[in-house]
């Protein structure tokens, strides 16, 4: 956990967000049950910049996802970089997690914890080395590019995304020592 973190610097994390059916509040403690994790995102770096990308539909996303049967979570973190940015996984520093609440009847996928899960998050070094993979059931990428940490944040604020505006100016401060 980030002694020097405080989420009063972070407006858009420091209340609880909904996503669909689904409550959550971001907190900068990652220690949990790992039988709760059911979600991994990362925040990539090229160096000293970073990694975006652009969905068939023109959103910005945030890189990860959900985790399959039996699998790890940073197996999963490492699929998950190769299908959505067409790359490979060098690092990972974890920095936090969403405690998330389900209101839905059933979970989104069957082997997932449900109605309480956990979604890691962090930031990591990725090698651009291809295409996004593109799998049929998963998120279809359409551009991944790197800039600076300016126009990272610039382009979630502008498409009303300030919790992953502030994950990336997060990692940032936390990768520079600023936190």
């Amino acid at each position: 956990m980030i002694k020097n973190l405080s989420l009063n610097d972070f407006p858009a994390l420091s209340k609880g967000i909904v996503w669909g059916a689904v409550e959550n509040c971001f907190t900068p403690d990652y220690k949990v049950d790992e039988a709760l994790v059911s979600n991994i995102s990362i925040i990539p770096t090229v160096g000293d910049r970073y990694a975006v990308m652009q969905l068939e539909d023109g959103r910005w996303e945030l890189a990860g996802g959900t985790l399959e049967p039996e699998e790890h979570h940073m197996d999963a973190l490492v699929r998950e970089v190769k299908e959505e940015l067409g790359a490979e996984l060098l690092s990972y520093t974890l920095f936090g997690c969403f405690a998330c609440h389900s209101s839905a009847n059933e979970p989104y996928r069957p082997h997932i914890p449900h109605p309480h899960f956990v979604r890691l998050v962090g930031y990591g070094e990725v090698k651009l080395v291809g295409d996004p993979l593109n799998p049929p059931d998963g998120e279809q990428v359409a551009v991944v590019e790197v800039v600076d940490i300016d126009e990272a944040v610039k382009r979630f604020r502008a498409i009303g995304r300030s919790d992953i505006a502030e994950l990336y100016w997060m990692a940032h401060r936390i990768r520079n020592g600023l936190l």
